[in-house]
């Protein structure tokens, strides 16, 4: 069995191969393409280069990348055959990089999902965009696929796909393709550059039906204003052995954090059952699955520990 590194390697072994075998590959993966260019769009809502989305149903809802929306005011869709459509924002969410927008006035075949659970890693895949007027196309193979993290924004995300297919610029928003022309995920940019980085298929539609509903992804908060800090020795041993915890600055008033008695000048080390050494921890530890959770919060308050217990709040 032929075993590929990577796209180079595929195509050094087609360069020898029977000339049938080649053509035969390649008019494949050309058929994915214009398959999936029905349901690939153009997304103008910033500045310089235009992004990519995906016709996400037959009810004129498309989705693409949150990063790629810098203005809500003048969304224009760039649409398969050429002609434009003025599209509204229904709902985003920073934290997955998915913004959903509906056109005004147009539809467009949806996307063709590929079965959940049907990325297998070494796969052909094809990264779509249409940051002009025609497709543009970038081929590679899916390099891993991973379960549950978290972004950098706290927000836990159920998988994701990574590839070598190069995101050329405007490829965000855009769809991963198999070489069927089916949806595996939809490209983003945001999570790391180089990663190639696709939000699953599956994972992306739960979170666009709670943007069709809500129009935004529930967070929960505790409600303080914080800076990093690190622990000398004595109130490390207190916390836990933790070297940081993060300074409380301010306090908003009638927040969770206010109703359980924190104080500017505590310092955070710990909620619920993690420790608390930066920002990046609270973060993780606030997504909207916890919106309502009473845990304990632990602080070190005048060099000794405290603990208290907060609800945590509501944000959007």
């Amino acid at each position: 069995m032929t075993h590929f590194s990577g796209p180079a390697q595929m195509e050094s072994f087609l360069m020898t191969s029977e000339p049938g075998a080649a053509l035969a590959l390649s008019n494949l993966l050309a058929d994915a393409v214009d398959r999936a260019a029905a349901w690939t769009v153009r997304v103008v809502a910033r500045r310089r280069l235009g992004a990519t989305g995906v016709a996400w149903n037959a009810e004129g809802v498309v989705v693409t990348a949150d990063h790629v929306i810098e203005s809500e005011d003048d969304v224009q869709i760039g649409l398969p055959d050429g002609s434009t459509s003025r599209a509204h924002v229904v709902g985003r969410d920073p934290g997955t990089d998915l913004a959903v927008l509906r056109l005004e006035g147009a539809t467009l075949p949806a996307a063709d999902r590929a079965p959940e659970g049907s990325a297998r890693v070494g796969q052909l895949a094809l990264g779509l965009g249409r940051p002009g007027s025609s497709i543009q196309a970038s081929l590679g193979v899916v390099s891993a696929l991973g379960g549950q993290w978290r972004t950098r924004r706290g927000r836990q995300i159920e998988g994701f796909v990574r590839s070598d297919v190069t995101f050329f610029p405007g490829f965000s928003g855009g769809p991963l393709i198999d070489a069927g022309g089916r949806l595996i995920g939809i490209n983003t940019s945001r999570f790391g550059p180089g990663q190639g980085i696709a939000i699953p298929a599956p994972a992306a539609a739960r979170v666009i039906d709670i943007l069709l509903a809500k129009g935004r992804i529930s967070r929960a908060y505790v409600g303080i204003g914080s800076q990093p800090v690190a622990l000398p020795a004595a109130l490390a041993a207190k916390a836990g052995n933790q070297e940081s915890g993060l300074l409380i600055v301010s306090v908003e008033p009638s927040s969770p954090a206010d109703a359980a008695g924190i104080l500017v000048g505590d310092i955070l080390v710990g909620l619920g059952d993690a420790a608390i050494t930066d920002a990046a921890d609270l973060q993780a530890q606030l997504g909207p699955e916890r919106v309502g959770e009473a845990v304990p919060l632990r602080v070190l308050r005048g060099g000794e520990p405290l603990e208290r217990s907060v609800t945590l709040g509501e944000r959007a």
